[in-house]
């Protein structure tokens, strides 16, 4: 897909630790069902062979905000797939945070999506992760 390609990636310097790369954003302008404020995406993933490029991230978010998401979910689940795709992961966890604009006494709808390789598992490592 076009927006996969945007995802660009480099070699992992030591592909026999386990590590965490976090990277955050928001997908710029109004982008949900009734208009509202931004959707911000949290990335934590543990690289295998690539890591993904900061600045194609920003440009993929860019890429993204062009479509009017309905659910948070829709996005969180597309959004794991690229990635799955392009960076190929160990470990990988996306949430999502959109302003809920379906009533008033709800702030937030958030989405916290993960998976991993068959057979990886580091829970030292993951135990270390602030819980969302």
């Amino acid at each position: 897909m076009e927006r996969r390609a945007l995802l660009r990636t480099y070699a992992n310097p030591d592909r026999k630790l386990d590590y965490i790369v976090t990277l955050s954003g928001h997908l710029p302008g109004i982008h949900t069902r009734g208009g509202g404020e931004r959707q911000r995406i949290v990335l934590r993933y543990v690289p295998d062979k690539l890591i993904l490029e900061t600045r194609s991230l920003g440009v993929y978010l860019e890429a993204l905000a062009e479509t009017v998401w309905s659910n948070p979910e829709d996005l969180a689940v597309t959004v794991l797939t690229d990635i799955n795709n392009e960076v190929i992961t160990r470990w990988i966890e996306v949430a999502v945070d959109v302003p809920e604009l379906q009533h008033h006494a709800v702030d937030t709808h958030g989405v916290v999506i993960e998976d991993r390789q068959p057979g990886w598992d580091n829970p030292a490592l993951l135990k270390r992760l602030a819980r969302i």
